[in-house]
């Protein structure tokens, strides 16, 4: 993996992270929190999107994504805590 493919890859799950974070809490983690949000979202809308059957491609559908994957993520997350 490239610096310039790296770089967009963090992007990525920094606006997803952020954008999870504002739809499901009305604000982000923090830079180095919204990447990690996104990125984990990223591997858990992929596999929600890849079961469903759903092909979502480019920078675009990366991020939608991402989102999904994400605001899943915080959803459960918020769940586990609460038990």
């Amino acid at each position: 993996m490239d610096i310039t493919s790296l770089l967009i890859f963090l992007a990525i799950g920094a606006v997803a992270g952020w954008l999870a974070g504002v739809l499901m809490s009305g604000g982000g983690f923090g830079l180095l929190g919204d990447i990690v949000v996104g990125i984990i979202g990223a591997v858990v809308g992929g596999v929600l999107f890849g079961a469903l059957g759903i092909s979502a491609g480019g920078l675009v559908g990366a991020i939608v994504t991402a989102t999904v994957g994400a605001v899943v993520l915080i959803f459960i997350l918020r769940l586990v805590k609460r038990a």
